[in-house]
């Protein structure tokens, strides 16, 4: 029979980067330059813009004000954090791998003050009014994604996280590039397939590539360095399995079906898109893929 200290060596202890049990002071430190020169600059643009407005006309202007100052209030601390994050990084480079969590290792601790630097800039975008200013700021933060994709009251990692075109998160999915097992931490990249799909209430874990047109139902989970096949829904609460193909990825824009009645004939029809002539190169060029 084992020993006390063996079942405390081989515990599972799940944390994501959204939850972190132990926040040090020394991370913390880091958030009052952050918030004093973020706010520091909002009430500078205030006094400087405002005293070229009569005052009559500020007083109606007020609430338009708030909403202004707001914006700028969280673009600051998103351009603050950046610049502690580079300097970061020219101190320590972010890297993939399995290291060891406990205090002393740098790798570790890197990762921490890292995290807790773009939770900030996270935790006041996805409370904003504007839906797109939450993937401008993973876009600022250094995660490949563009606005054509969707994550709206969802979480993703600040690192390692590529996202492909019209890429949609559903509401309450985490999608982790590290995570925390026992007493190590994984980082692994997490590459999100064109049109690929991840339901609500998800957890995409470290090291998941989801292929094109790809979709993870409801309420499932994926394991470490799950590869989730091209066209074919998943399904699975601890570990997203095989269901059926996705019929709807087989379908293109620009071909629609006809049917002959009286002939009890099928066909298929192509038709022009309206895009940009730019895009359908890039369309022509997947097809080519």
């Amino acid at each position: 029979m084992s020993d006390t200290s063996d079942k405390i060596d081989y515990t599972i202890d799940f944390i994501t980067t959204s939850t972190i049990n132990r926040i040090g002071y020394k991370f913390l430190g880091l958030y009052i330059p952050i918030l004093w020169f973020s706010g520091f600059m909002t009430v500078a643009v205030f006094f400087d813009v405002s005293r070229y407005i009569p005052w009559y006309i500020n007083m109606f202007l007020i609430p338009i004000w708030l909403f202004i100052l707001y914006f700028i209030f969280v673009f600051g601390i998103a351009i603050f954090t950046k610049a502690f994050i580079l300097i970061i990084n020219m101190v320590h480079k972010p890297k993939e791998g399995v290291f060891r969590a406990e205090e002393g290792d740098r790798d570790y601790e890197f990762w921490r003050l890292r995290v807790e630097l773009k939770k900030l800039v996270f935790w006041f975008m996805n409370n904003g009014p504007l839906t797109w200013i939450v993937m401008w700021g993973f876009r600022w933060m250094g995660i490949q994604v563009d606005f054509s994709s969707h994550m709206q009251d969802a979480w993703a990692d600040g690192g390692f996280i590529e996202f492909g075109r019209n890429v949609t998160i559903g509401q309450g999915a985490v999608v982790m590039s590290s995570m925390i097992v026992g007493k190590y931490l994984i980082i692994k990249k997490v590459i999100l397939g064109d049109y690929s799909v991840v339901g609500g209430i998800n957890i995409i874990s470290p090291g998941t590539i989801l292929g094109k047109e790809s979709v993870i139902g409801a309420f499932s989970a994926t394991i470490l360095n799950q590869n989730i096949e091209p066209g074919w829904i998943y399904l699975g609460p601890q570990y997203a399995r095989k269901l059926k193909p996705n019929k709807y990825a087989e379908q293109r824009r620009d071909i629609i079906y006809k049917k002959h009645v009286d002939d009890e004939v099928k066909y298929q029809v192509e038709q022009e898109v309206n895009i940009d002539e730019e895009k359908k190169k890039i369309v022509n060029n997947n097809r080519e893929d």
